[in-house]
């Protein structure tokens, strides 16, 4: 099928790449036109048969916003969006019926990979009216890793992007662990090797996991981690989740103690955050702060 992809950053680039790979047209849009297939909205829209889809994948926010508005007026009656960023599920619903009074339908879209997902898949978290997923689902299953898990239709609209808030909470909880763990390690004399500890936990034991794995990647790069500052930022996500926990009176402890984690880290240099800021590199790429 034929897509229209906006914005080819480091997530979007990848996947207009594995999308082409399994034989389907991309046409992208950036506003870095080296990046570029075309040079504007108007342009995409109209390189693109009917039905359309078109998959935005900007900053959340007022970026998002603005390139749903454009296409608002661009796309015609059974068309569809599909916002994969990391919008916040309330703007889903206002996008949604924003969009529905035209006719266009839209889904929202979790995505999770970061810098691996070209080659080993991204993890699809969806939300959205049936037939609106339909007209999107031979791009889910382009980008979704090979098997039979990795993709989920969450619920209706919002679900994809509340279902992948609640993803990112539960990963900062996960670093959090590892990071303190980490941190005791080091602390005592008695441990002479850290690295080849956290090494050992790759294999037979109960907290082994991906994020283990970019651990020991983190810690072969630099075994100390001696050149990074124990500066991590949080995404927004950590904060929304624990925002939506108290709006449901759902207790979430851990969750919330490593978001209140991450404030720390704007205070002093902290061990902990040396490794957070490592990992969230590892796995997507994010910028770390020197020395």
């Amino acid at each position: 099928m034929e897509l229209g992809l906006v914005g080819l950053g480091k997530m979007g680039g990848n996947m207009r790449e594995r999308i082409r790979r399994a034989g389907h047209t991309v046409i992208g849009y950036d506003r870095n036109p080296d990046l570029a297939d075309v040079h504007s909205l108007e342009e995409l829209v109209g390189s693109l048969q009917s039905p359309r889809v078109v998959w935005v994948m900007v900053p959340a926010g007022a970026a998002t916003q603005s390139t749903v508005d454009e296409l608002a007026e661009l796309l015609e009656p059974g068309d569809v969006v599909v916002d994969g960023g990391n919008s916040r599920w309330t703007d889903d619903e206002k996008h949604a019926v924003e969009l529905g009074i035209k006719n266009i339908g839209f889904v929202d879209c979790g995505v999770s990979g970061g810098v691996w997902g070209l080659e080993n898949g991204y993890a699809l978290m969806y939300g959205g009216a049936a037939e609106d997923v339909a007209k999107v689902q031979p791009i889910f299953d382009a980008l979704k890793p090979e098997g039979d898990f990795g993709s989920v239709h969450a619920g209706k609209v919002g679900a994809g992007h509340f279902a992948k808030m609640v993803h990112n909470g539960i990963e900062y909880a996960m670093m959090q662990a590892y990071a303190e763990g980490w941190e005791l390690l080091e602390a005592v004399d008695s441990v002479t090797d850290v690295r080849e500890v956290f090494r050992s936990w790759q294999e037979g034991t109960v907290i082994r996991s991906w994020l283990l794995d970019l651990a020991v990647n983190a810690l072969d790069e630099d075994e100390h981690l001696e050149k990074l500052r124990g500066f991590a930022q949080d995404s927004g996500e950590g904060r929304w989740t624990v925002e939506a926990a108290i709006d449901n009176a759902v207790p979430l402890p851990a969750i919330t103690a490593s978001l209140f984690a991450r404030f720390a880290s704007r205070q002093d240099d902290s061990p902990q955050m040396k490794m957070i800021a490592a990992l969230r590199n590892q796995f997507g790429g994010h910028a770390v702060e020197k020395k």
